[in-house]
């Protein structure tokens, strides 16, 4: 079962899930990224949340970025699978 521990300073849960990995959860805005350790997974998590607040680069194609960085071919994808936010 998991287990849950909250740095309160921080804003941050962490999640200790069953197969040992960590993950961090930020209370303010939920977003949540996973890691072998805490420091992976509060790494993982601070990547998140600076491009959630404008950080990052625009995509300008996003089919040429799910061929080339995902390698994902868009046409694969059905009428069901939405992009993800960052991407719309």
């Amino acid at each position: 079962m998991a287990s849950t521990s909250r740095d309160a300073q921080d804003g941050v849960e962490f999640i200790h899930e069953d197969d040992g990995s960590v993950t961090a959860r930020d209370l303010e805005t939920g977003l949540a990224r996973g890691g072998d350790t805490r420091a992976e997974a509060l790494t993982a998590l601070a990547e998140v949340l600076r491009l959630e607040d404008g950080g990052g680069e625009p995509i300008d194609e996003p089919d040429e970025f799910l061929r080339a960085e995902m390698n994902i071919d868009p046409d694969d994808l059905t009428e069901h699978d939405e992009l993800p936010e960052f991407m719309q």
